[in-house]
């Protein structure tokens, strides 16, 4: 005999839990490896004077990118994850530890061209001022 389920009833389900394989980071390690080796062998191919210019090189690290993220998800790790991490950091100190900016350096303008921008404003402030009185005073005579 079957029993009809009222509002007061509650139904609890569980759903199974998927079997998750822990991340291989020994394999992971290795194919990371191989991803750099590919890496490395396209920037061969890269003067290394454009290694600080990515329009040169951007097809080989988004290569280089997808290969890491790729093997991560084969053997079942999150990406990015600290160890694909320390490897990319390590590839940036080989091929672009010298890529640093150099500061754009800020140089005063000439005497000339400071004079004329502290000048200007003042004469058109006086100027301005030299109207409105003009125009006021000239408003008491027409009324």
């Amino acid at each position: 005999m079957m029993r009809h389920l009222t509002g007061a009833d509650s139904v609890v389900v569980t759903a199974p839990t998927p079997h998750k394989r822990l991340c291989n980071e020994s394999r992971l390690q290795w194919e990371v490896e191989v991803c750099g080796d590919d890496f490395k062998r396209n920037m061969e191919h890269v003067d290394p004077q454009f290694w600080c210019n990515l329009t040169h090189f951007i097809s080989e690290y988004y290569l280089f990118t997808l290969c890491t993220e790729t093997k991560s998800e084969v053997v079942e790790c999150y990406w990015p994850n600290p160890l694909v991490e320390s490897y990319i950091i390590r590839i940036h100190k080989t091929f672009f530890s010298n890529c640093t900016n150099n500061p754009d350096l800020f140089v005063d303008p000439s005497d000339e061209t400071l004079i004329l921008l502290i000048l200007l404003p003042v004469f058109l402030t006086l100027a301005m001022i030299a109207v409105v009185v003009w125009c006021s005073k000239r408003g008491d005579l027409l009324a």
